[in-house]
């Protein structure tokens, strides 16, 4: 779908229909909130459907003259905006037919939302499948996030699924006041983001599981990440422990929620070494069991999961992250960059 004939994107269902997923980049403007959309279907089904369009009316006429006195307040003649519901119908229709008799070209998307969600999946099951991809890898606190920074701040295309997910991919790395998307709206917004890029330029990407956190990552882009070229970030194990005790700061604050998600690790590991890596954060000795917790989970279960899924990683090209600070980043990120000669896949 191509939204650039319009000046703005007017969401026209309620907030919590709007909070679950939309289109990006638009404007929420409800002619119903949510507790008058259930009050206007209770009333359809209890009292009868003229009642129900009677009472809905003027609450739509209502909120959507709030509208155009605050959010479309300063709007000129020639504005044209893009108005859209749940199915294209009543709602999106009812805010258009007014928005066009004060004088603006409003259009409504037909088949609305749901137009819209189909498109998005469909297009998530073709267009990963047409770029090229180089993902990134490294054993966990290797500083791939930071990598992937250093490579756009060099000029490269980077795709941040973790960035998309508000996850950093692993048992800690749920992010500290930040809930994740919906699945849908993760979607919207990977979607956008692959719009972006230039298909003739290669794109590079942090190597991830099927599941970042609770989203799940598409079936498309997944297969094509898995069937691209590699790199690996090389860190020695001091200066890993030192970034993941920079990015996991929030659990060593917060004791309970640390032993809380060690504890989803027991049935891999064992009360015992759990309670070992527990008594070593309770003792204060941060760096002990950081390392302890890379060397014992993360890096065994890299070698697993990245060996078996991602086949042209055995004759992957390396660059080397020399300590913590920018400057070793964007080093690594402009060899990485100087080296991407060889032929897609």
């Amino acid at each position: 779908m191509d939204f650039k004939d319009f000046d703005a994107l007017i969401d026209a269902r309620t907030p919590a229909e709007y909070a679950l997923d939309h289109i990006p980049g638009a404007v929420s403007a409800p002619v119903l909130d949510d507790a008058q959309r259930a009050e206007v279907g209770t009333l359809y089904k209890q009292v009868s459907p003229f009642e129900a369009k009677k009472l809905g009316a003027a609450l739509i006429a209502q909120n959507v003259a709030r509208h155009i006195e605050s959010l479309f307040r300063g709007k000129e003649k020639d504005w044209r905006p893009l108005v859209y519901c749940w199915r294209g119908g009543k709602r999106s229709g009812a805010m258009a037919h007014i928005l066009r008799e004060v004088g603006w070209d409003a259009s409504t998307l037909a088949g609305g939302y749901r137009a819209y969600r189909r498109w998005v999946v469909e297009q998530l099951a073709t267009v990963p499948l047409e770029m090229q991809l180089i993902v990134v890898h490294g054993p966990t606190g290797s500083g791939k996030s930071r990598f992937l920074a250093a490579l756009r701040r060099a000029g490269a295309q980077v795709l941040d699924l973790e960035g998309l997910a508000a996850h950093r991919g692993s048992v800690l790395g749920g992010l500290p006041g930040e809930p994740q998307p919906t699945q849908k709206w993760f979607e919207s917004q990977l979607l956008a983001e692959l719009e972006k890029f230039d298909h003739a330029r290669p794109v590079y990407v942090e190597g991830e599981s099927k599941k970042i956190g609770e989203i799940q990552v598409s079936e498309a882009l997944m297969a094509r990440m898995r069937s691209s070229r590699c790199v690996i970030l090389q860190t020695d194990l001091p200066t890993r422990v030192t970034l993941l005790l920079e990015e996991y700061r929030h659990f060593l604050e917060d004791r309970s929620a640390l032993n809380a998600q060690l504890d989803c690790l027991i049935d891999l590991h064992g009360r015992e070494r759990i309670g070992e890596w527990k008594a070593l954060a309770a003792g204060g000795k941060w760096r002990e069991f950081v390392e302890r917790l890379l060397v014992q989970h993360y890096d065994p279960a890299y070698r697993r999961s990245s060996m078996k899924n991602y086949v042209q990683l055995a004759d992957a090209p390396s660059a080397r992250v020399a300590s913590p600070d920018t400057v070793s980043f964007d080093e690594a990120a402009k060899q990485i960059i100087e080296l991407d000669s060889v032929p897609s896949t």
